[in-house]
């Protein structure tokens, strides 16, 4: 279970996010939906400390979030990466195992086993030795995942993992996605396509700066709650929630 309190984040005086407070159950996916700069990775950044924030504490089964951080993995925008990087794919997937190996380990025939078993998951075994630069973006995203698999976290944070991605392999990235859930994983995923929150998630969080909505699909997926986060941004399209 995750638990944020009182989350608020302004960049260069404007506001990202106002006061956030909710729980994240634990073996479940939840996703977080929301209009162009309403603080969706920011969100997430500031659960993990990972951006300023003028507020805002995150515990995780009642602890500290640097007590739990190792089991913490986060897949990070692929925009947000350096693709002229000069590293292979199983390096890549490799980095995974060091949060858990420690300072001055080296990592040893289990992690690169590991290594082996995160590729086959996400259909990628056969890629190990290409530079991360040469693949596609949907190849890319799921060596991503990958990296999330070697470090055997319990809470995966993904964001916008499907922009920009192949069909089959948002398929093969849901379908390991709901498998892990169904393991015990707890997964977050910052998304953008409202036609998909039915099919993808358990849970949803809808913010536009401030929180909208949190719950289950049934509870927080309806058309007052979507109009109330887009406002006039969708123009004449019309998305209506579940229970309508």
């Amino acid at each position: 279970m995750i638990e944020l309190k009182n989350l608020t984040v302004t960049y260069q005086d404007e506001p990202a996010l106002s006061d956030v407070s909710l729980t994240i159950r634990e073996k479940a996916i939840t996703g977080i939906i929301g209009p162009n700069g309403a603080g969706k990775s920011t969100l997430i950044k500031g659960m993990m400390d990972l951006v300023k924030k003028n507020s805002g504490v995150t515990t995780v089964n009642n602890q500290p979030l640097n007590n739990v951080r190792k089991n913490i993995a986060y897949v990070e925008q692929r925009n947000t990466i350096d693709l002229t990087f000069p590293i292979k794919v199983s390096e890549t997937v490799l980095l995974g195992t060091f949060p858990k190996l420690g300072l001055f380990h080296r990592p040893k025939e289990k992690e690169k086993q590991k290594v082996i078993e995160s590729l086959k998951q996400v259909k990628m075994e056969e890629f190990g030795n290409r530079q991360i630069g040469e693949l596609s973006g949907g190849q890319l995203q799921r060596v991503f995942i990958a990296r999330a698999l070697a470090q055997e976290a319990d809470i995966i944070f993904l964001d916008e993992p499907f922009v920009g991605i192949d069909m089959n392999s948002e398929k093969v990235i849901i379908d390991l996605l709901k498998k892990l859930r169904d393991e015990g994983k707890t997964i977050v995923v910052v998304h953008h396509d409202l036609s998909k929150v039915t099919t993808y998630f358990d849970d949803l969080i809808i913010l536009n700066q401030e929180l909208i909505s949190y719950g289950p699909i049934s509870k927080s997926f309806t058309t007052a709650n979507i109009k109330a986060a887009y406002g006039d941004s969708m123009g004449d399209l019309m998305i209506k929630g579940v229970n309508d």
